[in-house]
């Protein structure tokens, strides 16, 4: 799976994030406005591009900006240890969006954090395993994250649906202590605003033979990268230093678009958190 940002998309949020305009970009970057320009627009660095000087304006990790433009990516996710987890991406109008579906292996319980696109994925995937949606879990209310809930609902009524909105009803608003069990697994929360006003991480663990943590964390980071935050910049980067990076070093990121990476990944390599 391809990174959800290229370096011009990192480059075009950050200088929305910190009204930076092109022209003091390219000053920056050492290259000519046209090229510049070109440069955010196709993702591909010209040669010379000064990533320290473009890094310091942006409030981005240049030498990390520079590694990402040479091809990073995370290293490749066995899923095996984490057997009862499944990847659901869908795509609709040229976005492709993750959802994530977890059982307990011996209730056959199982929850759907964010639904996508494409509710006939979901309910497939629920049959072919027997499996009874018990909960629903939202990590922020973007449409695509929430397009199909209506209509998994219809199918699942009883299913619990869980959310960091001060819009949903009282009994659907999570709780910074709630410790939701699914079988043996155990699901608490992390607020992690930013991105999205409502934004929540959702950790997974005491999985079979010590899996690490599993943390859905919606659009609050990806892997090289994280969500759009606009004005909320130092807000959502203090929640993932705070929320996410203090989970350990091998704990499994699945983000709500592009790749799955790990804490460790994203430590060394996100530009945005250096």
């Amino acid at each position: 799976m391809t990174l959800e940002d290229s370096i011009g998309d990192i480059l075009r949020k950050a200088r929305t994030s910190t009204q930076t305009g092109p022209d003091a970009a390219a000053q920056a970057a050492k290259l000519s406005p046209a090229a510049y320009a070109a440069f955010e627009e196709s993702g591909v660095a010209p040669a010379g591009t000064n990533f320290i000087g473009l890094g310091q304006l942006l409030t981005l990790d240049g030498a990390r900006l520079e590694r990402q433009a040479k091809g990073w990516k995370p290293a490749a996710v066995d899923l095996a240890q984490w057997c009862e987890l499944r990847v659901i991406t869908s795509s609709r109008d040229g976005m492709a969006v993750n959802a994530y579906l977890v059982w307990d292996e011996v209730t056959r319980e199982a929850a759907l954090f964010d639904t996508g696109f494409d509710a006939a994925a979901v309910l497939a995937l629920l049959e072919e395993n027997q499996l009874t949606l018990k909960h629903i879990f939202i990590t922020h209310s973007h449409h695509d994250h929430v397009s199909c809930l209506a209509e998994i609902r219809a199918k699942f009524p009883k299913a619990r649906v869980h959310s960091g909105s001060k819009n949903a009803p009282v009994d659907q608003r999570i709780r910074g202590n709630d410790c939701i069990h699914l079988g043996s697994l155990r699901v608490t929360n992390r607020d992690t605003p930013g991105h999205a006003e409502d934004g929540v991480t959702y950790v997974i663990g005491n999985w079979p033979s010590d899996a690490p943590f599993v943390a859905i964390v919606g659009d609050a980071i990806f892997a090289g990268s994280m969500g759009g935050a606009r004005d909320q910049l130092t807000l959502a980067r203090a929640k993932v230093r705070e929320q996410v990076f203090s989970l350990p070093a091998d704990t499994l990121i699945c983000s709500g678009h592009g790749p799955l990476t790990t804490v460790a990944e994203e430590k060394a390599n996100n530009p945005w958190l250096p």
